[in-house]
């Protein structure tokens, strides 16, 4: 993907574009890919970088949704595992089969979990990644030996999908150029065009590069932003009730000791009425998340001291060794785009999605989470076409493989690039240097940031460091750390000077300023 050529295929092009997606998540991602696999013409404009909100800062689970169950929401845990089971088929160099354990330390606990992931398994319905297991109590402790052995009874395992939310964003963007779409990061829509009869009819856009303003016709316009969409929608409609309620949700990652071995855990019931999860990835432990309801949408969320704590006590609680502040190693939250409800506790409302055609025909498609992504665009394409008496052609992503397709899956250092793992070992072997190590604690080399800035549409230090790798949201301290090399390493692919990398530095260390435990920011910066 080159930023340069598609915005220069936008600026020159004349007619409308049959669809004009605005957000660069994954919906808006997976919006494109559909429409475009489709035959139409479609634009995506993204505000900031691709993934920069809430799809960069997921549990990494593509799952049904055990918590589901309990909701009563069968038909969304049914939806749900179907889709797993797609993406399994059409990105499986980014999806792992993961076992997760629930432990039990009371008698009621093995029946009535048991139980319900058994329902788990029959809604599977033949897409399972393997059945669910009673286990004993030598056999939790044998597959998660770092478990609080007191009191442990025994427990269930089953299993769920484990993937890398930005690269999947990033492969989807790519698999959506490759089917003819045009898209742009730091592009913000500032306002709609419409027609004599106030319909809808195209967009106004600014690129942040240049704060150049650009216009172009659409015979539809789909809202895809997520947390964002409410702000888009008042654009077309300034008193446009709010369709979203907002939601917060955070995660820390602490070392692999935390949680030796393969499997992963699933906490129940919380004291916030959620599930929490210690999750083994990228050689890190994942653990989250909370629920919290927020009245502002911030397009860098930033977890709070209560829910840090929150995660450490309840972790705490089911580990061995019970982690302290000063073994995370990364903080991150992100905004869940729940659709209102109801209930005032965001915990309770449903994760179903919804489409909404405003007056002027602005297409909104919200709520949702990464497993469902695939189902969310087909169903907003489904009704754009409609809406702009567009040819009705039959989805194709059902089974259309994703950028970087590769069976069976590889292992290395490049393993979640797929096809795209040669290219980078070639780029090594012209410049042996490239393969270095930045950082001792981090699973990440030159050749990557080259490759990012080259290939991917990187344009910042933090796109690198946080979205293109994964470095800032494993280990915050070594991302700044080796945030100089990777500046200069960006200036040479893109030909800036030494000024770029200095403003880049200082960009960086706000924004990394977020992934360090609250206590500990100031004293670490």
């Amino acid at each position: 993907m080159n930023r340069g050529a598609f915005l220069q295929t936008i600026a020159s092009r004349h007619e409308a574009w049959d669809m004009a997606i605005v957000g660069g998540g994954a919906t808006g991602a997976g919006v494109a890919v559909d429409a475009a696999s489709r035959g139409c013409s479609v634009v995506l404009l993204e505000q900031s970088d691709f993934g920069k909100g809430t799809s960069s800062r997921s549990t990494k689970l593509i799952h049904g949704g055990v918590r589901y169950l309990k909701q009563g929401n069968v038909a969304l845990v049914a939806e749900a595992l179907k889709e797993r089971a797609i993406l399994f088929q059409n990105a499986p160099h980014l999806m792992r089969n993961l076992e997760f354990i629930v432990p039990n330390y009371e008698w009621w606990e093995a029946p009535l979990y048991g139980a319900g992931l058994k329902m788990y398994d029959l809604l599977a319905a033949g897409h399972g990644f393997g059945p669910s297991k009673m286990l004993s109590r030598d056999e939790v402790l044998q597959r998660v030996p770092a478990l609080e052995p007191k009191g442990l009874r025994g427990g269930v395992a089953y299993h769920d999908g484990q993937f890398d939310d930005s690269r999947l964003l990033i492969n989807l963007l790519q698999t959506a150029a490759e089917h003819g779409a045009a898209i742009l990061n730091y592009s913000r829509v500032t306002g709609f065009l419409k027609d004599a009869a106030g319909r809808i009819a195209g967009l106004a856009f600014r690129n942040g590069e240049s704060g150049r303003e650009y216009s172009i016709g659409a015979r539809c316009v789909i809202n895809a932003t997520g947390p964002f969409c409410d702000q888009v929608r008042r654009l077309d409609d300034e008193t446009a009730a709010p369709l979203i309620a907002p939601s917060q949700g955070a995660h820390i990652v602490l070392p692999k000791e935390f949680l030796p071995g393969d499997s992963a855990i699933l906490v129940p019931h919380t004291a916030d009425g959620r599930v929490m999860f210690a999750i083994p990835w990228h050689g890190h432990v994942v653990a989250g998340t909370t629920d919290t309801p927020v009245s502002e949408v911030a397009l860098e969320p930033r977890a709070t001291e209560n829910e840090v704590n929150l995660i450490l006590q309840t972790t705490g609680r089911y580990l061995a060794r019970m982690p302290a502040l000063a073994d995370i190693l990364s903080v991150f939250a992100g905004i869940r785009p729940l659709i209102k409800g109801k209930s005032t506790a965001t915990s309770a409302l449903r994760r179903d999605h919804a489409i909404r055609v405003s007056p002027s025909g602005l297409v909104t498609v919200a709520g949702g989470k990464w497993t469902t992504y695939r189902k969310m665009a087909e169903d907003a394409v489904d009704c754009a076409l409609e809406l702009a008496c567009l040819p009705h052609r039959g989805c194709r992503t059902h089974q259309l493989p994703v950028h970087g397709f590769q069976r069976p899956q590889q292992s290395g250092p490049f393993a979640n690039y797929g096809s795209d793992a040669e290219p980078i070992a070639a780029l090594i072997r012209e410049q042996p240097g490239l393969a270095r190590p930045l950082h001792e604690s981090l699973p990440v080399c030159g050749a990557q940031i080259v490759w990012a800035v080259r290939h991917e549409m990187a344009a910042t230090l933090e796109d690198v460091l946080a979205r293109r790798t994964r470095a800032l949201f494993l280990n915050a301290r070594a991302a700044l750390a080796i945030a100089p090399a990777v500046a200069r390493l960006m200036a040479i692919a893109l030909d800036r000077d030494e000024k770029w990398e200095h403003l880049q530095l200082a960009a960086f260390q706000e924004v990394a300023a977020g992934f360090l435990p609250p206590a500990t920011r100031a004293e670490n910066l």
